[in-house]
């Protein structure tokens, strides 16, 4: 017996974890941050194969996490989860910092920061897990971390595809196609705009099933 909704019971977090090599930046929203050691300090993340951001992480040997806290506005979850960084810019609208390693990092709507090496990696079928020495880590804000719970629950966020702890359910409305987010309606405004990915109606198709 494998009981999916098992799975639910776990506590996750909402982090930005973004890595640069050479010229190029890219960052995405991962879910699983966890530390592993306290001497030396070190922590595991787990990225989706097909992230940009896993490849840079590969060639560069570094990353840095953000832990978003419970202020942290749509907006900024929705540039970093569900773009690309091969064609967004995905720093440009939000305040952001370079660390020791210079590699940049969103500084705003955050609670904490990791700058960490890579010191090995395991291949997880679908996802890539760093292990990753922290190098360096601070307090950017006094504002409780937000949990996946309170993003689904309060924020009604969404859980992208590439996610690991993604589970397809069925659903009725419309989907948009470039983000997921499902509009629980049936009827779609004219004004509609994405509260995800910023898209417009036209990127909205009708769930049938």
């Amino acid at each position: 017996m494998l009981d999916l909704k098992a799975f639910q019971k776990i506590t996750y977090g909402v982090y930005l974890v973004s890595s640069r090599c050479g010229d190029i930046s890219s960052g995405c929203v991962v879910n699983t941050l966890t530390q592993v050691t306290t001497s030396p300090a070190q922590v595991t993340i787990a990225i989706n194969k097909q992230n940009y951001t896993t490849e840079i992480i590969r060639k560069s040997g570094r990353f840095t996490a953000v832990v978003l806290s419970q202020s942290a506005m749509m907006e900024l979850i929705g540039r970093f989860g569900f773009h690309c960084s091969r064609d967004t810019e995905k720093f440009e609208s939000f305040r952001t910092r370079v660390d020791e390693s210079g590699v940049p990092f969103v500084c705003e709507q955050a609670s904490a920061r990791f700058s960490c090496k890579v010191v090995s990696s395991m291949d997880a079928g679908t996802h890539i897990i760093f292990l990753g020495e922290v190098e360096a880590a601070e307090v950017l804000d006094s504002t409780g971390p937000m949990s996946y719970a309170y993003y689904h629950q309060i924020k009604n966020g969404i859980t992208p595809p590439r996610a690991s702890v993604y589970q397809p359910e069925p659903a009725k409305g419309y989907r948009c196609r470039i983000c997921g987010y499902v509009l629980d309606s049936d009827t779609v405004p004219d004004d509609f705009v994405c509260p995800i990915c910023g898209r417009g109606k036209e990127h909205l198709e009708k769930i049938t099933g």
